[in-house]
């Protein structure tokens, strides 16, 4: 997968996060996202990102960084 695609997954996930987490804990947020990419998101888009952070993940939040380990 190209740089570009994750940067977008990436992008992705945090907008999600983003648009989840007012009064909520980072947790909770997880949880939403975890969910969300669970029902929404292709196979191929979840192998990816799940790829990208078992390998590097470095431009992960820790919120994300909690919700692929959900997945």
């Amino acid at each position: 997968m190209s740089s570009s695609q994750i940067k977008t997954l990436v992008s992705m996930l945090n907008q999600i996060a983003d648009n989840n987490n007012y009064k909520k804990t980072d947790e909770e947020t997880a949880k939403v996202v975890a969910e969300h990419v669970k029902k929404f998101w292709a196979r191929s888009m979840k192998e990816n990102i799940l790829q990208y952070a078992n390998s590097d993940g470095s431009a992960l939040s820790p919120t994300i960084k909690l919700a692929l380990a959900l997945i």
